[in-house]
């Protein structure tokens, strides 16, 4: 008998008001409180720890000390806000924001090996609550907002590799996608410049899209396109030449390098 899928798990979970933890494989974890969710972890994603880590708030050492002292079943949060080192606000806006990330790259619609850990807490304790409906639908609105900035998965996974030449003459970016543009060496993906630079990986990955969709980021598309090098002006048409080759047109054809090329220029021309 197959494995249920885990928004099946997560939805039973829910309606038995349960409180512990979900072990979703090696993938990560999701945390209960009476049905609702209160933190997840995912091994693709940075956690709080790390965000915090990476924003300087809050060194590694500190926050080992500081998740030891909370012990199982502790507030390791309010530990962190009654020391000064975050507010109460940015605490819980980092466990949102560490949350859904997880969530959405948690294989929800997959089927997946789960085992549940009656009355189990995160160190942190708890500062958020989400309900599983919500949680899902906000998963899927963020999968649809991926597929309108740029409808391919194909930069999902690979490395990104910024383009050496934007097209037009200006490229107007957000500080994460100029972040990005800097740190992208052409060996680390998405999720892996989300972790070197302290950023939710959702966040990442949307700009990413975002800059492929601008033309600034190598692509399939782009990859595809030949290299062309510098050639010699052809001979000027003689009198009573057609208007082939001799036109000073560049020679266009119904091939799909050419239509996308083209494609490209006009979209290029048009914002300016």
């Amino acid at each position: 008998m197959a494995a249920p899928t885990l928004d099946t798990v997560l939805t039973g979970l829910a309606q038995d008001e349960a409180t512990g933890s979900l072990r979703v494989g090696k993938e990560g974890t999701v945390y209960y409180v009476r049905g609702r969710v209160s933190y997840v972890e995912c091994a693709a994603t940075p956690g709080v720890e790390e965000l915090l880590g990476a924003s300087g708030r809050i060194s590694a050492n500190g926050m080992r000390h500081a998740r030891q002292e909370a012990g199982p079943g502790g507030d390791g949060g309010a530990l962190l806000v009654g020391r000064g080192v975050l507010s109460r606000g940015e605490l819980e806006f980092c466990v949102l924001s560490a949350t859904l990330d997880a969530a959405f790259f948690l294989p929800a619609s997959k089927p997946a090996r789960t085992r549940f850990r009656e009355g189990d807490a995160h160190w942190l304790g708890v500062h958020w609550f989400f309900d599983v409906p919500g949680l899902l639908r906000e998963c899927a609105r963020r999968r649809a907002r991926l597929e309108r900035a740029w409808p391919s998965a194909e930069m999902d996974a690979r490395p990104v590799t910024p383009l050496r030449r934007i097209p037009g003459t200006h490229a107007l970016l957000t500080r994460l996608q100029w972040e990005l543009l800097l740190a992208a060496d052409s060996t680390a993906t998405p999720v892996e410049l989300a972790r070197r630079l302290g950023r939710p990986a959702y966040s990442t990955l949307l700009a990413v899209r975002e800059l492929a969709a601008a033309g600034l980021v190598v692509t399939g598309e782009t990859a595809a396109l030949p290299r062309r090098t510098p050639r010699a002006e052809p001979p000027r048409a003689g009198p009573g030449a057609g208007s082939g080759t001799g036109s000073g047109l560049p020679q266009v054809n119904g091939d799909a390098t050419d239509v996308n090329l083209l494609l490209r220029l006009r979209d290029a021309l048009e914002a300016l």
